[in-house]
């Protein structure tokens, strides 16, 4: 299973600063601790200074993510406020077959309720179904459907 983890990382900032990238070593230490196999690809790794880069770089590196959502089994969102980056994340892996699994307390935003296969309100929520395993049941089936079906959402 290829899971992108897409989530806040400047949100409505208009100054030259990131949002808490906790969660991410939380959700790749979950994931990888109950789910055999699991592939966790983060897009700050590797680029936690990006919000520096020149437009030419920052351009190529943020169209490149949004790209490789289209190739991933799961688009796992993390969105406690609105992210611009993050619902176009979201985007991709629902036009290109990804099940959608999206953290957030938005749950009347039309972006995080239509993208959404699940909404998970808490981050408690979530860990809960990883460690039982319906989070993996769910994707698989969610999987399933959408390969027996020309429509991919």
């Amino acid at each position: 299973m290829r899971v992108f983890l897409a989530g806040i990382m400047q949100g409505s900032f208009r100054e030259m600063k990131l949002h808490s990238q906790d969660y991410r070593s939380y959700f790749r230490d979950l994931l990888e601790a109950n789910i055999p196999g699991v592939d966790v690809f983060d897009p700050f790794e590797g680029h936690s200074d990006s919000i520096r880069y020149t437009d030419e770089v920052g351009k190529k590196v943020f169209l490149g993510h949004n790209y490789l959502c289209r190739e991933m089994d799961v688009i796992l969102a993390f969105v406690p406020e609105a992210s611009m980056g993050t619902a176009i994340e979201m985007w991709e892996g629902n036009q290109n077959g990804a099940v959608v699994v999206t953290v957030s307390p938005l749950n009347r935003n039309w972006a995080v309720k239509f993208l959404s296969d699940r909404i998970y309100a808490t981050v408690e929520e979530l860990e809960k179904d990883v460690r039982s395993g319906e989070f993996q049941r769910f994707v698989e089936e969610r999987r399933k459907i959408r390969q027996n079906s020309s429509h991919p959402h």
